[in-house]
């Protein structure tokens, strides 16, 4: 709705609820985008179940979080039911405005897709002032201690390091390395104990070749030389972006992919067939995972109580041209 009349949540929210601050070209745009999605704005505070959900995500630049937008958005308006897309990266608009935004609105759910209820340094009373003005919150893909009350779906992490890092070990690798992102958050420290288990499983567990680093090419770029340093031959990476920023580490070297290094990465969003090589990667079940995300939205907009039980999918290995045979 707000993309519909230009102007950003926040701005939706100050029409809605009559603030200042609006300039009435913008004021009569706003009002326009609301009824032709057949919202009365003077209704709105009166209605807490309106069928509406409110998404955020970290970034667009990521192709998995626009592949997680557009396939609960999908199931969502096949429902009757409207999403309001947010993004919440470090150099824009935090997550707090943005829930307040969506908040005001009056939205009958607010689903966070790796988000600060994920980061286990993070403060979480956000999500609990969310619920107390009526707003269902569900959370993917991770969910810290202490937020066991919300309704969570996810991929399962533990799975997603042992699929990968058995892959490698298969193909003869024993000096697994692991570009494990940052380890608050969930996701990646239970990808953690999924290679961990793995790899001690084999007998070649070493807890010197973990290197944390952001989820970005650079990062991965970083965290690849830190571990080629350390003389690993295979590098589980904690998404495909970084398993991208490794590979790049591993021909500035003069080396090749799968040849010299395997590499495996995370996600298999929409481009990564096409990287040359292709990337093996373990795959994310997004169709699965909006599926069950739209279904708890709408229970949610017909006032159904939600299990807090967390959904948890299996992710799937999906062997490229990226890793091949440990070298001699």
């Amino acid at each position: 709705m707000a993309s519909l009349a230009g102007v950003s949540t926040a701005t939706v929210s100050r029409v809605v609820n009559d603030r200042p601050g609006v300039s009435d070209a913008v004021r009569d745009r706003v009002v326009d985008a609301l009824r032709q999605l057949e919202w009365e704005p003077s209704g709105m505070r009166g209605n807490p179940r309106r069928r509406t959900v409110g998404l955020l995500v970290p970034e667009l630049t990521n192709p998995i979080f626009p592949a997680f937008a557009q396939g609960i958005e999908s199931r969502l308006g096949r429902s009757g039911m409207t999403t309001i897309l947010c993004t919440s990266s470090p150099d824009g608009v935090g997550e707090r405005v943005h829930v307040e935004a969506v908040a005001d609105i009056g939205v009958a759910a607010a689903v966070f897709v790796a988000g600060t209820h994920a980061d286990t340094e993070a403060d979480h009373g956000v999500y609990d002032e969310l619920r107390e003005r009526g707003v269902a919150v569900i959370v993917v893909n991770g969910r810290a201690p202490g937020l066991e009350h919300l309704p969570a779906v996810t991929t399962d992490d533990v799975e997603a390091g042992r699929l990968a890092t058995e892959h490698l070990l298969r193909l003869g690798h024993r000096r697994i390395g692991l570009a494990a992102g940052q380890l608050r958050y969930m996701a990646a420290s239970q990808r953690q104990v999924g290679w961990a288990a793995a790899s001690g499983a084999a007998g070649v567990h070493a807890d010197e070749l973990v290197v944390e680093e952001a989820y970005t090419i650079s990062g991965g770029r970083r965290a690849g030389d830190v571990l080629l340093d350390r003389g690993v031959t295979g590098i589980v990476a904690a998404s495909d972006v970084i398993a991208l920023g490794v590979g790049q580490a591993v021909r500035a070297r003069g080396l090749r992919v799968p040849e010299d290094v395997s590499v495996v990465g995370y996600d298999d969003s929409m481009l990564i067939p096409h990287t040359d090589p292709p990337l093996t990667t373990v795959r994310q079940p997004v169709d699965k995972l909006c599926r069950a995300i739209a279904r708890l939205c709408v229970q949610a907009a017909e006032g159904t109580q939600l299990s807090t039980t967390e959904l948890a999918f299996h992710p799937e290995l999906i062997a490229r041209g990226s890793t091949g045979p440990a070298p001699a």
